[in-house]
Order: structure tokens, then sequence, then C-alpha cells
């Protein structure tokens, strides 16, 4: 549904290129996880995509159309959510009033039931609200435009702890099989148990790409305090009771995904991992 074509992007002349020639291809019906450190171009790529920032070189096509055309058949199925953004001081139902009919798909009452997933009702003053809670109303009126293709970057920024575990439900009931969604976040912890899909990205090199059930198939992820388990894994991180462990899953045994152990594996040996993943491919 969207390919990033060999895309290069510096924000000033002369200055060191935040992407160089970078490709990625998104396909309907899943949720991404974008992940990255910080500086490797994630937000830039969001807003390439969304057509708010236009390449130096290459392209963003969005269902065969060129992004950077802005044409209202791509803008109005496609929303972005920005990590920081303002709102207007009006009330709830004169922004809606205001900007639904830019959606042909929008659903008042979709929004109402997401705006619950938050414990909110619709009678509020967006000037009055805190930054959690306008992007919780932010999100809220996002998810219910329907659109093909949602865009969220540190979503879960600014949200408290209950406000994150009522995310994870949010984006799980606002999902479809017509519908894509990338979240691009360092809180990693947050968006685990949602995510369909992964993408690692460095160095304008995408390092991992991936569903969660063929990284699941490959690798084991567990806890546990012995140490020689530990010495054949993978990649370790401390924990409270001894260490989390990547282990290649040679047993076929079920295990959650832990995002940070795959992360902090695929930036330390980029090679090994993609060796593993698509060994014929690494080969050649």
């Amino acid at each position: 549904m969207l390919q990033v074509e060999n895309i290069s992007f510096s924000y000033r002349r002369g200055k060191k290129e935040v992407l160089h020639d970078f490709s990625l291809s998104l396909e309907k019906g899943r949720v991404y996880g974008l992940l990255g450190k910080n500086g490797a171009g994630k937000s830039t790529l969001l807003y390439l995509m969304s057509g708010l920032l236009t390449p130096k070189s290459g392209k963003v096509m969005y269902h065969d159309i060129d992004v950077r055309r802005r044409l209202p058949i791509t803008l109005q199925d496609m929303f972005l959510v920005p990590e920081e953004f303002e709102l207007p001081s009006i009330s709830l139902v004169s922004y809606v009033e205001l900007n639904s009919q830019f959606y042909p798909r929008f659903s008042k009452e979709d929004m109402v039931k997401y705006l619950h997933y938050f414990e909110m009702e619709q009678d509020l003053n967006l000037g009055a609200l805190s930054m959690g809670q306008k992007k919780k109303v932010f999100m809220s009126f996002a998810l219910a435009t329907h659109t093909s293709l949602l865009i969220m970057d540190e979503p879960t920024n600014g949200l408290d702890i209950p406000g994150k575990s009522q995310f994870r439900k949010f984006i799980a009931s606002g999902m479809s099989d017509d519908r894509t969604i990338i979240i691009s976040t360092h809180q990693v912890r947050d968006i685990d148990k949602i995510l369909d899909h992964v993408v690692i990205m460095d160095n304008s090199h995408v390092l991992l790409d991936e569903s969660t059930a063929s990284i699941c198939n490959k690798l084991l992820f567990l806890e546990s305090d012995d140490h020689e388990m530990a010495k054949s894994a993978l990649y370790t991180l401390p924990s409270v009771q001894g260490n989390f462990l990547m282990l290649p899953n040679t047993e076929d045994e079920e295990s959650e995904i832990n995002l940070e152990l795959l992360f902090g594996a695929t930036l330390a040996a980029p090679e090994k991992m993609a060796e593993m993943f698509h060994p014929k491919k690494n080969e050649q």
C-alpha cells in the first residue's frame, strides 16, 4: 500500500543527510513498530510518508500516487499524529465539526467509543486539557477518521500508566484488515503486545523487517537466572530475577516478543540477525 523508494533527505543544503537512498515497503492490515536510535530519522521518515516533507531524491508512493502531490484523495486517506502538536482552544464538538468533513469515513460514534477507552467524554474544552489529555483526544479523532493509513510518532509520550494500558486496548479496537498503523516509539514496552510487524532502522538501512510471528518462530524470549543458559544467549539484558535472554528457538517454543532485547541484538549484530532471517539472501 505504501512504498518508500530510494529517498534521500537533509534539512539544510550541504548538511549531512538524515536519510540516504532509503527504501521500505508497507502492506495493509498490519500494525508496524518502527524502531531506531535517536537521530536515525524515524520522525523524518514519517513526515516524508505523509507528504509534509519533500525528499531530495526518490519518492513515496501511496496506492501508486506520489504523496508529494498532496492530492485530496491521498490526504483524506492518511492521518499523522505527531509527537508534539497544538489544539485550538475550542470545544471538542466544534473541533470535530470543523475537521471531520475532510475525512469521508469519519465516525462520531466511533470517536465517542474511543474516548471512552481513555475514560473521557466528548463534552470537553480543548484549551483546558493537559498535554496527556489532548493526546488522548487527538488520537481518538485520528482513529475515528478510519483512514487506511494511520501514522503515530511517540503516541504514549505524556500518557500516565493507566493511559498506556488504555492505549493498547484502543489500538486493538481500531484495527482492521484494510488499515495500516505505523507506530514509532522509544517506549517499546508500551507497544510490544499490539504489533504484528517490526521494522528496525539505522544509518539509512532497514536492519530488520519481519512479522512478530516470524520473529518468535526464530527466537525465544525469556527471563532466567541460569548462568549457563545466559552464556548461550544471542543477547541478554539484566533483570531483577537474573537476565532477560534472547535465544535461538530450536524447539518451537512459544514466547512473547521482547522488543528491548530484539532492538539491542539487531543493533549489536545486524549481520548475524540478517543471516538468521534471510540466510540464502545473505549468502548471495
